[in-house]
């Protein structure tokens, strides 16, 4: 058995430890948010959030989170009003989608250690994630809009 947490919610779950995260997420807890994307911890599209740093759930074994607590992207906000995921909507970054849980979920790590990031900041915290649409113009200037939503926000 192994116990942790997704998005507040405690699961206990009879499965293999070496299975990765990502199957457990998707198949077993039935959050589809998560994507798979390349297997190989490559693309980022999986991208969650595991006691508060993002890490590639394909790769990640449900040994390495027994006792942890993991944030999907249907966990990131109880309204999908987080400020990145207001930004994604409002500069319209995505295309087919497909990467933007794991895109998001990079960007939200970036924003909560350093709330108002240069370009370079950007460039470099999402390297690892990859739009095939090719719209990291886009995400970079929603990243730039919820930063300063995120500033807002915190003001008030």
């Amino acid at each position: 058995m192994i116990s942790f947490t997704v998005n507040n919610k405690t699961y206990q779950l009879d499965l293999d430890p070496n299975m990765p995260l990502l199957w457990a997420l998707r198949d077993v807890v039935g959050l589809t948010g998560t994507k798979y994307g390349c297997g190989v911890a490559q693309c980022g599209a999986c991208v969650v959030h595991l006691d508060g740093e993002a890490v590639r759930s394909c790769i990640t074994k449900l040994s390495r989170v027994a006792g942890k607590h993991v944030t999907t992207i249907e966990g990131l906000s109880e309204k999908n009003d987080h400020p990145l995921q207001q930004a994604w909507a409002a500069v319209d970054v995505p295309q087919c989608g497909y990467c933007h849980s794991g895109q998001i979920m990079s960007a939200a790590v970036l924003l909560r250690e350093k709330p108002n990031p240069s370009d370079e900041d950007i460039d470099n915290a999402m390297a690892g994630n990859i739009c095939r649409c090719g719209t990291y113009l886009r995400i970079r200037k929603a990243i730039h809009l919820a930063a300063e939503l995120q500033q807002k926000t915190s003001e008030r």
